[in-house]
């Protein structure tokens, strides 16, 4: 009982010192969001500039922004998916049924971007339905690489040591576990209400590895490799804060 009394004024500061930070919270500048999405890896393996959607994987991405002004929000993202390249996909040009490289790799993201609604209506979801943005940060990308080279035609790329010399790098080159990236991306809202909008986007990912296909020398070791994601999702932006939240005012 003694030990209750003592513990009772750090109870009553704890209480206060939390209503003052509930207080201060406005909820209605904040949003979260999840969203399906495809991830295309485009690099080495990959003669399209577009990146290989023959190969595309689902991923999901989930999100917490923060809005500043009506123009810039402040976003978290976490993106969950998977990349994969495959040169036998591609008939065009002929050496790459005879290299045959392939990779798989799961993908953790964990990005910061700032985001800008082009029409400035962070606070006035209402004043228009369509709402075009665009957005541009960091992040870092956890990997766990597996490069395949089974199928290799080692006969056919004899007359240039080239490819057979760049192979033997790579496979002695280790495989990052972890790269940095700038995403950049462009999107448009649609408000359905106040609270609630769906969302699509497309973003590109600049890294600053040749090897997140797991090949370099053997291939283009001009040209780092990058990936991309295509989103579809859905938005919830909080309602303001309850009555019950705010501190009294006093009276005199």
């Amino acid at each position: 009982m003694k030990a209750f009394i003592k513990s009772t004024p750090l109870l009553i500061l704890f209480a206060a010192d939390s209503g003052r930070v509930k207080a201060q919270l406005d909820l209605s500048m904040y949003e979260i969001g999840i969203a399906g999405s495809g991830f295309i890896y485009q690099g080495d393996l990959t003669p399209s500039r577009l990146g290989s959607y023959r190969t595309l994987k689902p991923g999901v991405q989930v999100f917490l922004s923060k809005i500043i002004n009506p123009i810039f929000s402040l976003r978290t993202n976490v993106s969950i998916g998977k990349l994969k390249g495959d040169d036998s996909k591609y008939q065009v040009p002929e050496y790459r049924q005879q290299r045959n490289f392939n990779f798989k790799t799961p993908v953790f993201e964990i990005s910061e971007v700032l985001v800008a609604d082009l029409l400035k209506n962070n606070f006035a979801r209402q004043s228009s339905r369509v709402h075009p943005y665009l957005y541009a940060g960091v992040g870092f990308s956890f990997l766990n690489i597996k490069r395949d080279w089974s199928r290799f035609n080692a006969e056919y790329f004899s007359a240039e040591r080239t490819t057979i010399q760049g192979l033997a790098d790579d496979v002695q080159h280790s495989l990052p576990k972890t790269i940095p990236e700038v995403p950049l991306g462009i999107g448009i809202r649609y408000s359905l209400s106040k609270k609630i909008s769906l969302n699509a986007e497309s973003s590109y990912r600049f890294t600053f590895t040749d090897y997140l296909d797991g090949f370099s020398q053997s291939a283009d070791p001009s040209r780092k490799d990058s990936y991309q994601t295509h989103s579809v999702g859905i938005i919830y932006q909080f309602q303001k804060n309850n009555s019950s939240w705010k501190c009294p005012v006093p009276r005199y």
